[in-house]
């Protein structure tokens, strides 16, 4: 029998419902996977910021330069030109915020750039203009200036301006000013021009009217702002000026210029802390900044760092090296460790540039005495002996220099007016023979200023006052505006004793620049006249702005020893003291009489032995001096020495025998 084969099942048919099932899971999986890259494409496109807008970025960095924040206006050009890299446009915005920031080569660059990409040079020249200017290229801009077509003519005649004035030419630039004003009244950046020449040119009374009419017209201007806090801390004081800058920094916080005015306001307000950290914020708006680099410079100096307010001013690069302020912290610097010959060195260049300089007169006098060059140190200090509020030192110096010349009578006379104090009597500023002797201690010339000046007042004292006052008042009303012209004919109405009608001309003078001069010429005035009440005024007022003033301090502190508010004039007087030394005869003086009076250094009952201290060391430097033998006489009276007290206030009265105090003093000994 046959049996049936069976058919044997291929081995794939076993397998065929597993596979497929294995294949269907293989395309859902790829299905799957290929949903999730869809929708992760989608969700990071959705996460995505947009394309940036090149045309919206723009605008945002016109409007942002119109609102006077150019630092913003240049990030959003720079975004704008990265969307955009061939607008030509966009490239011309980006050199004008360049421009307000003060960044001339990079202002240049971008002209090019936007040349290159199409845009007509023509339209540019004003543009160009600015730039050359910042580039200390003054020639260039007025070539590039007068080249500006027609829709442009203001901004290219502003450049123009600042460009004469960079020149010396204030007379042009004013006038060029004056005609864009004509034109277009409501013109902002000319009001400011025109503010800044006139400050520079030292018509503060004119920069003021400027600066608050450009103020008026734009009040988010960072320029006209920061004008505005200079103008007002010539007229008015340090404290009254830090609102301007801050104002100009709330519009632009990197604006570089109002940061160097707001640091150097800062400094000179007592206020360290705040002025380093404003410098750190400048270096951020300006890298490298000198200006900066130099007030770091000046911190570190006075916190008697000198290698690092050295190497801060190498950091500057030279770039401010003959600017009055470096000239005068490098000199100051080499002073302090001995390099007198390099020091005299640099305040002479700085009394060239500055000859009304008093502080840098001060310093090279010093530096000069040091040196042997005593002819020289007359000569440098001469315009200072001339006016009636010397100080102190300065008098001291010139004793000394008369010393080493052997005229030791001219040498008592100036220990003399230092001893007075800030204020020397009417009669010495008027007849004393120190006058003359100053006079003839240089060759003078009819071209320098303070020549002039030692030439009015001995017209004065040869009896022409009538012809020194008219010439005086013929210069107040050629320059109504400028501080100095008050001044000249409030020191010829002092020498002729008008003292209500001086300080008439001195308050008008402090309207336009209240500074250290102007306040101890005011207060003098005032307290001659009878006006005690409106000089004690004067001084606080001053002081409120200027709580750093050493002459302000000095001053008051000798009030208060006048009125016997000993420990109050404790309280000044030794915070002078910290910060001079014991080089003031004046104001050891006045501590010796304020411990003799009933001070002491805890507020305690009188303290004779230190004001002993005092008087002998005042004294010491002035035997001469009536005041200083006063002083010594009471302070021995103070602390039990009859006797020594006797014998030096019989001193004083001879000396001053004409003296009320000095012979009150003896009268009650005895």
């Amino acid at each position: 029998m046959l049996r049936r084969r069976k058919r044997r099942r291929p081995l794939s048919r076993g397998l065929t419902l597993p596979a497929a099932i294995s294949g269907e899971r293989a395309r859902l999986l790829a299905i799957c996977v290929l949903c999730l890259v869809i929708v992760g494409i989608g969700v990071a496109l959705a996460m995505r910021p947009p394309q940036p807008d090149a045309r919206r970025l723009l605008a945002v960095s016109l409007t942002t330069l119109e609102d006077g924040n150019y630092s913003a206006a240049r990030s959003n050009a720079q975004a704008a030109i990265k969307a955009a890299p061939k607008w030509a446009i966009a490239h011309a915005v980006l050199a004008r915020a360049y421009l307000e920031l003060g960044d001339g080569l990079a202002a240049e660059a971008e002209i090019a750039r936007a040349i290159d990409a199409g845009l007509p040079a023509a339209r540019l020249h004003q543009l160009q203009a600015h730039a050359r200017l910042l580039q200390r290229d003054p020639d260039g801009a007025i070539d590039e200036a007068t080249a500006t077509r027609p829709r442009y003519a203001d901004y290219g005649d502003r450049i123009h301006a600042r460009a004469l004035a960079s020149q010396g030419d204030g007379v042009g630039a004013r006038a060029i000013l004056q005609s864009v004003l004509g034109r277009n009244p409501g013109d902002a950046a000319a009001w400011t021009d025109l503010g800044r020449i006139r400050l520079t040119a030292g018509d503060v009374g004119g920069a003021s009217v400027a600066a608050t009419r450009a103020v008026a017209l734009a009040p988010r201007e960072p320029a006209a702002l920061t004008l505005q806090g200079e103008v007002i801390r010539s007229r008015y004081g340090l404290i009254a000026a830090l609102p301007w800058f801050e104002a100009a920094l709330r519009q632009d916080a990197y604006y570089h210029p109002a940061l160097i005015e707001y640091a150097a306001t800062l400094g000179d307000a007592g206020r360290n802390a705040e002025m380093l950290a404003t410098t750190r914020s400048a270096l951020l708006a300006r890298p490298g900044s000198p200006q900066a680099l130099y007030l770091q410079a000046v911190l570190a100096a006075r916190a008697g760092r000198i290698d690092l307010a050295r190497s801060l001013l190498r950091r500057t690069g030279g770039g401010i090296g003959g600017l009055p302020g470096t000239l005068l912290l490098s000199g100051s610097l080499d002073y302090t460790q001995g390099k007198f010959e390099q020091a005299a060195t640099a305040w002479r260049q700085l009394v060239a540039i500055q000859p009304l300089n008093i502080v840098a007169r001060r310093l090279l006098g010093a530096a000069l005495l040091r040196l042997g060059d005593r002819r020289g140190a007359l000569d440098t200090l001469r315009p200072i002996g001339l006016r009636s509020d010397a100080d102190s030192y300065s008098l001291t110096l010139i004793a000394r220099a008369f010393e080493a010349a052997g005229d030791r009578a001219m040498a008592a006379r100036f220990l003399d007016r230092a001893a007075a104090g800030p204020i020397a009597p009417a009669s010495v500023f008027t007849t004393d023979d120190a006058i003359g002797a100053l006079m003839a201690s240089a060759d003078a010339s009819a071209g320098d200023p303070t020549y002039v000046l030692g030439v009015i007042r001995a017209q004065v004292a040869s009896g022409d006052t009538a012809g020194a006052i008219a010439r005086a008042r013929a210069l107040v009303q050629a320059g109504p505006g400028a501080p100095a012209a008050q001044l000249a004919l409030g020191d010829t109405l002092v020498a002729a004793g008008r003292y209500p009608e001086a300080a008439t001309a001195y308050a008008r003078a402090a309207d336009l620049s209240f500074d250290e001069p102007t306040m101890l010429r005011l207060v003098d005035a005032l307290g001659r006249s009878g006006q005690t009440e409106d000089a004690a005024t004067a001084l606080a007022l001053y002081l409120s702005q200027n709580p750093q003033s050493l002459a302000g301090q000095r001053l008051l502190g000798h009030w208060q020893v006048e009125s016997g508010a000993w420990d109050a004039a404790i309280e000044t007087l030794e915070g002078v003291r910290r910060r001079v030394g014991n080089r003031d005869g004046g104001v050891l003086t006045d501590l010796a009489l304020a411990y003799a009076g009933g001070g002491s250094d805890d507020g305690g009952d009188g303290d004779g032995a230190i004001a002993v201290r005092y008087g002998r060391a005042a004294y010491a430097m002035s035997p001469m001096s009536a005041a200083a033998a006063d002083a010594y006489g009471v302070a021995l009276a103070a602390n039990g020495d009859a006797a020594g007290a006797r014998q030096l206030l019989v001193k004083a009265s001879r000396l001053a025998p004409g003296d009320v105090t000095i012979a009150g003093h003896l009268t009650a000994l005895r």
